[in-house]
């Protein structure tokens, strides 16, 4: 049978059990945790929405090793290689592709990131091996607005030079600008955005 002719059959029956498999009610959260529960295929999602292509399961294997690792991929060893590209083809793959967030096609050894990835964004927010997350940023700015106000009851320079007025808004725009930075990068961050790549390990 010609090549042509066995390629066309092979996309028509994975777009067929695309098909077959379809919830058109959407994810429902179990399935949403469940997915995102594990840090590889997180991982997975992340390069997925970060380069927006179709990848190997090799190179994204190498890739989650190296983050993984905290080494380059060209310091990989086998093992490592290996441990990572095993359970993404016989465990986190599948799962992601049986929910239809990835394209996992086993013959060729490719993933692309599917539509209803985009149902994840509100759930999905990596932070950065060195990144401060959001949560402490808030307390430590509620920590230093609290010892401002401290400091302007008992009277102590140079707070006590300010109106309490003034010192009142200067608290309130700090928070309005940290609000709408984290809303910002929240929005940019989600993944398949069109914007930056999401926040996540550092690169080599």
């Amino acid at each position: 049978m010609p090549l042509a002719r066995l390629s066309d059959q092979h996309m028509s029956a994975q777009e067929s059990r695309r098909r077959e498999r379809s919830q058109p009610d959407g994810l429902s959260k179990d399935t949403i945790f469940s997915m995102l529960s594990n840090q590889r295929r997180r991982y997975v999602l992340y390069h997925l929405g970060r380069t927006r292509e179709t990848v190997s399961l090799r190179d994204l294997a190498e890739r989650i090793a190296a983050w993984e690792n905290d080494v380059p991929i060209s310091e990989l060893n086998y093992k490592q290689r290996k441990r990572v590209y095993t359970s993404l083809h016989q465990t986190h793959l599948p799962k992601l592709d049986e929910a239809d967030i990835v394209d996992y096609d086993r013959d060729r050894g490719t993933i692309t990131l599917a539509d209803r990835a985009a149902e994840l964004d509100g759930y999905l927010e990596v932070v950065g091996e060195h990144d401060l997350p959001w949560c402490d940023f808030y307390l430590g700015l509620s920590a230093v607005a609290l010892i401002a106000l401290l400091a302007t009851w008992l009277n102590l320079f140079p707070f006590s030079l300010l109106p309490n007025l003034v010192l009142a808004g200067v608290i309130v725009v700090l928070f309005a600008v940290a609000a709408g930075a984290n809303s910002y990068l929240a929005r940019r961050n989600r993944i398949g955005g069109s914007n930056a790549p999401l926040a996540g390990p550092d690169e080599d």
